[in-house]
């Protein structure tokens, strides 16, 4: 009797066990997303981004709402979102990172905007051994000063976009003399300027630099920059400004003729259009930081996510909005990728790290090539376009995309060595 009962109980137990896994095996994927929730650069890119992901989560976890996405969530698996706002700084987004992952629990983190933050996180997130997305920052030292396993960035750097801006001002002012700048004073801004003169040099060698104001970050009020830029009598203005500063330089710039007397290329613009096109003159310049927005392809993904987007949200989706859609579908594809792998069981990290390394996937902004950065940093082509209002609204004119091959380094050589070099491959 005594052995029948212990048999029983050992049924009992196994049946509660495998009851509990099954269970476990339910339990939402918890997600991290590190974005702009309030301060000036929330309306221009944080909620945009927040728009995507609440978008994405919402329709995946009901599954088969999205042309050639049945599964719901990431392979069957819900997915659940955990929001951090990035507002405050580098160190306070550390100490939000730390708090994801030791307190929240959070499986995997996808994040950040600032470029400043971003070089806070990566490391930490290596320290942790915590699966994270870079869905927006572009700093090229994320991958050209260190090394990571857990780490990865689904968009464009800025070599990219600064290399494709010189080339179209070298192609759109081929008697071109001079030209100034205004970048913002620290990792993004500073790149973003190193890479556009470095590549000028190359390109338009007897062009000369007017000037370049560097304006801290956040600063608002930009008067004495213009006041600059407009004694520079610069031909052109490279422009890396974004954000809620991007639309206070417009503001300011706009009134005292600014950017009609010296055409603007702004590397983050498309943001602008919806909000302030009416302030925008024709002869300015717009990027996307890759195909996004007005520059997005044609494809089956693109013409679904803008239409639900705009259905849902009542305004246009921007560049924000498609880096957070690039990293969720990133995600998603070596979530499935490594789950086949795993015969249907709940990937590892380290598999999901082996199945998005070098990979390529598909998003709402194209193709996305997984083959920088030992295969943690993606290329796509960069495009810009040139303003021209058509009855008050902005049209752009003379698009131009160039191909990852024109504007990328090759892997594991550094940007600046790359553009020096004449843009040689090894």
């Amino acid at each position: 009797m005594r052995h029948l009962l212990r048999r029983v109980s050992a049924l009992v137990s196994a049946a509660s066990l495998c009851i509990a896994g099954a269970a476990l095996a339910e339990d939402p994927l918890r997600i991290g997303v590190i974005t702009f929730l309030s301060g000036p650069a929330a309306g221009p890119f944080g909620v945009p981004a927040k728009n995507a992901s609440d978008l994405l989560a919402e329709v995946l976890n009901k599954g088969g709402q999205i042309p050639g996405y049945e599964k719901k969530g990431f392979g069957g698996r819900a997915i659940e979102l955990v929001y951090v706002d990035e507002a405050g700084g580098p160190s306070k987004v550390v100490t939000e990172y730390r708090n994801l992952v030791d307190r929240q629990n959070v499986d995997l983190v996808i994040g950040v905007i600032s470029s400043g933050d971003c070089l806070a996180v990566a490391p930490v997130a290596e320290e942790m051994k915590k699966f994270t997305v870079l869905f927006d920052c572009a700093t090229n030292r994320i991958f050209e000063e260190g090394t990571y396993k857990y780490v990865f960035r689904t968009t464009t750097m800025a070599t990219q976009e600064n290399v494709a801006a010189a080339r179209y001002i070298s192609e759109n002012f081929p008697n071109l003399k001079s030209f100034s700048g205004i970048n913002p004073n620290y990792a993004w801004g500073q790149d973003a300027w190193a890479d556009f003169t470095e590549a000028m040099k190359m390109l338009k060698p007897k062009a000369e630099i007017a000037t370049n104001v560097t304006p801290k970050l956040g600063a608002g009020q930009y008067g004495a920059e213009i006041s600059a830029l407009l004694g520079s009598n610069a031909e052109i203005i490279q422009n890396s400004l974004w954000g809620g500063d991007l639309e206070a330089y417009i503001l300011q710039a706009a009134p005292r003729g600014l950017m009609s007397q010296t055409p603007n290329i702004m590397i983050t613009g498309e943001t602008v259009i919806e909000r302030l096109g009416k302030d925008l003159p024709d002869g300015t310049i717009l990027g996307a930081r890759g195909p996004n927005g007005p520059f997005a392809p044609p494809n089956q993904l693109n013409k679904w996510f803008a239409k639900a987007y705009k259905d849902k949200f009542g305004i246009s989706s921007v560049y924000a909005s498609y880096h957070m859609a690039t990293a969720f579908f990133g995600v998603k594809a070596a979530y499935e990728k490594a789950q086949a792998a795993a015969k249907g069981s709940a990937p590892t990290v380290e598999q999901l790290i082996a199945a998005l390394e070098y990979s390529k996937f598909d998003s709402p902004a194209g193709t996305v090539d997984m083959s920088l950065g030992k295969g943690h940093q993606a290329v796509m082509h960069v495009p810009y376009g040139t303003v021209r209002k058509v009855d008050g609204k902005v049209t752009l004119t003379n698009i131009k995309y160039y191909p990852p091959e024109q504007i990328s380094p090759p892997d594991g050589m550094k940007s600046v060595d790359w553009i020096r070099s004449g843009f040689k491959k090894k």
